[in-house]
């Protein structure tokens, strides 16, 4: 068969049965006879492995989906990288910046990952032949390492299998391998709904032309050698490559021009000789849920934001705060300035700004996105603060006694006044958000251990009142 310069691989994510292999050629029954086994040669993933850290990012509660990260020049001690397309966006939200495939993004919370790093998920993961983990640096991010087709495949499916990575078996008969978890359910699931996001190249919305939705994503190496397309579609996962064997670069290989129309004809095709082609069936995982978010700073919403949105989150695990960007200030009409109290009302306006830091501000600006400034605080205070919240339960050095054989059933009441202007408190055990309520309603919190807690409520202004716990 000699050299070719296209690969694909399909597997069945139910039985993890590989349905079409190279060419047309076994290699698992027969000689080889000169021919190249592509899904067994280790290539530079480029970007295809970016899905990754985010999703470890995600489960180390880092980040949700509207997250806010910065695409800007950013350097990592010596290391200084740069985004395929030379430029740079600016604010950009986590699903943007994976299916846009922004580099800065990627490196940075790749630079945050612990227990494990993208390294150590990698080695988890069984990818072969890995060289130390300094070799690669930040780099591994972006595809500075090697993988086979074959493991390239195996991560795409371990997420479309919510996190549990199976061995690759060949046939039905096959004796099944262990299994090994390496994500949360919750984070693969975020992980392929971000990706499910990333349009098709030929401007129709991921999926197929039979509706089936596609999670996928390109990848093209450094010196043009390796062009990718990976992505799950109903019970598949299909990966394309294309390069030369012999490493040969070519300005031609790049994913999302080279892999990714081939990758979608494939998808199409698979689609049309299979009508009733569908995902398979998954009960949503028991700690994700949806909350509404500011669009801008993807926070909790405050009572000023004009756009909100719904993400994904992690009960317990993902970031989450109250939303400062969006703040009312009240403007003298006569000198434009901030009008201090006490002042005329006839006289005044009260305008809402938003208040990003200087470095997110200046990010807009070279982004072509310049936001109107907001005026200078000359007051020290907010306007019309209100009251902050004041928790009434638990009561302040109170301990609760909970019985330990029920324990999931037991649960703590929190309740907390207002101001009244205030129609949403947020509440917050140790950093982690368990909920929202009315102010005066009783959220019911169930502990799902003994000791100290920290409990914290924060309303619509960033207002918040704190109360320790004690359960025994």
């Amino acid at each position: 068969m000699g050299l070719r310069k296209a690969d694909t691989m399909k597997v069945d994510t139910r039985s993890m049965d590989v349905k079409a292999m190279v060419g047309s050629a076994d290699f698992f029954d027969s000689a080889i006879e000169g021919q190249v086994n592509g899904t067994l040669a280790k290539r530079s993933p480029g970007s295809a492995l970016k899905p990754f850290s985010y999703a470890l990012a995600i489960d180390q509660g880092l980040i949700h989906p509207r997250s806010v990260l910065k695409d800007a020049p950013t350097s990592f001690g010596p290391y200084s990288p740069e985004n395929f397309d030379g430029g740079f966006i600016g604010p950009v939200t986590a699903t943007e910046a994976l299916v846009r495939s922004r580099n800065i993004p990627a490196v940075a919370l790749a630079a945050r990952l612990h227990q494990p790093n993208l390294y150590e998920f990698l080695r988890n993961a069984g990818i072969s032949r890995m060289a130390s983990e300094s070799h690669y640096g930040l780099a591994l991010a972006l595809g500075g390492g090697e993988v086979t087709m074959e493991e390239v495949v195996t991560l795409y499916a371990m997420l479309a299998n919510r996190g549990v990575l199976r061995p690759l078996r060949y046939r039905a008969s096959d004796r099944a391998a262990t299994v090994t978890r390496l994500l949360s359910e919750e984070a693969s699931f975020m992980t392929l709904a971000m990706l499910h996001d990333n349009a098709r190249p030929d401007g129709i919305f991921s999926g197929t032309r039979a509706g089936v939705r596609v999670a996928w994503k390109t990848g093209t190496s450094w010196g043009f050698r390796d062009a990718w397309s990976v992505g799950v579609f109903g019970p598949y996962v299909l990966a394309v490559w294309v390069g030369n064997f012999n490493g040969e670069g070519n300005p031609a290989f790049v994913g999302v021009q080279a892999a990714a129309p081939l990758f979608f004809r494939i998808v199409d095709a698979v689609s049309a000789l299979e009508p009733n082609l569908s995902e398979p069936e998954f009960a949503l995982p028991h700690d994700l849920i949806q909350v509404e978010v500011c669009a801008a700073s993807g926070d909790l919403p405050n009572a000023h934001c004009p756009l909100r949105a719904k993400t994904w989150f992690i009960a317990g695990k993902s970031p989450i705060r109250v939303s400062d960007v969006h703040r009312p200030v009240a403007i003298d009409t006569r000198t434009g300035r901030q009008a201090c109290p006490p002042f005329q009302t006839e006289n005044i306006r009260v305008e809402i700004f938003e208040f990003w830091p200087s470095d997110i501000q200046r990010l807009f600006t070279k982004a072509g996105m310049p936001r109107k400034q907001p005026p200078v605080i000359e007051c020290g205070r907010e306007v019309n603060p209100g009251a902050p919240p004041a928790i009434t339960s638990p009561m302040r050095g109170a301990e609760y006694e909970l019985r330990a054989a029920p324990l999931a059933a037991e649960t703590v009441p929190l309740v907390a006044n207002a101001g009244a202007q205030v129609r949403t408190l947020y509440w917050f055990v140790d950093d982690a958000y368990i909920g929202a309520s009315r102010p005066g309603a009783v959220l019911a919190w169930k502990p799902s251990r003994a000791g100290r807690f920290v409990v914290r409520a924060v309303d619509e202004q960033g207002h918040s009142d704190v109360r320790e716990l004690r359960v025994a």
